[in-house]
């Protein structure tokens, strides 16, 4: 019986899923090491976001900020200057927008679908105008291998500044999203909290591009967050449940990856998944004991 060149490259495929020696080996790399420390702090950066994500309505947001990440950087690419720096000034722009145009929970799907739609457009022109469309897909899918220390050290700032602004606004800005109406009598800025907000968005999802790509930004900064809600209702733990969470899919993500040599991504999304999965079907029971 003959064996199939498909056949046989997923046997090889489904074997160098297992094999921890060749794990172990590329663990010996200092670019390794920094892609897992990257995603360790992306992880922690995006399980502290996403539960108030969710609890905002903001998930498309999340998708239209790293959308525009990409023309950021692909302005950087055409001008030529600094990647990282150009993806993050577009992204936070891009937020800021969003904060300032779609305060309110009924205009800001429309808001951020036309902001979107224009940056996209000019985003291709830009890169159209640098000529080398494949350094645009690589934006969109991501290059965790190669975030090297300059890339570390720029997501560890933005995890440090991004903790410090979320741990003084986080009360008000936990009132706002949970009773907008009274916290908005009682003095709140709402739409000070919901700008701010969208910035801190954006330098997450700046941060995200780089290392897993535009496309696939919201499997970490939006699923754990909508699994730990299935979870508890206790907002400290929600956001502790949503750490862990997406922890577990950034690094158990690369280091699923090594070994097949496949993108660390489709790992990343996949654990996320998984445990979203997990975390309805526990909440349905629970829900279900309740009412029994």
């Amino acid at each position: 019986m003959t064996t199939t060149p498909l056949a046989a490259a997923a046997d090889v495929a489904l074997s160098d899923f297992w094999n921890f020696s060749e794990t172990i080996r590329l663990l010996g790399y200092d670019f390794v090491w920094q892609a897992l420390l990257a995603l360790a702090l992306l992880g922690l950066l995006s399980g502290v976001l996403a539960p108030m994500i969710v609890a905002r309505q903001m998930s498309f947001a999340v998708h239209g900020a790293s959308e525009l990440s990409v023309t950021g950087a692909a302005a950087a690419l055409l001008i030529g200057f600094s990647v990282n720096v150009g993806g993050v000034i577009g992204a936070v722009i891009a937020a800021a927008v969003f904060g300032i145009m779609g305060n309110r929970a009924r205009e800001r799907d429309s808001v951020i679908g036309v902001v979107m739609a224009f940056g996209l457009g000019l985003g291709v022109l830009f890169l159209a105008l640098y000529g080398r469309i494949g350094t645009g897909f690589a934006l969109l899918t991501g290059q965790v291998v190669s975030v090297g220390v300059q890339g570390l050290t720029a997501i560890a700032i933005t995890t440090a500044v991004v903790s410090v602004v979320l741990a003084v606004i986080y009360r008000p800005l936990l009132f706002a999203s949970l009773d907008p109406r009274v916290a908005e009598a009682n003095g709140v800025p709402m739409r000070l909290m919901s700008v701010v907000f969208a910035i801190l968005i954006g330098l997450a999802a700046a941060q995200g591009v780089q290392i897993i790509g535009a496309l696939l930004v919201m499997s970490l900064m939006i699923t754990p967050g909508a699994a730990a809600a299935r979870l508890s209702a206790n907002p400290n733990v929600v956001i502790g449940l949503s750490v862990i969470f997406a922890e577990v899919a950034a690094i158990g993500g690369l280091l699923l990856s090594l070994a097949p040599q496949l993108p660390v991504s489709v790992f990343v999304t996949t654990i996320s998944f998984i445990i979203y999965l997990i975390c309805r079907w526990i909440g349905r029971r629970r829900t279900h004991a309740t009412r029994a």
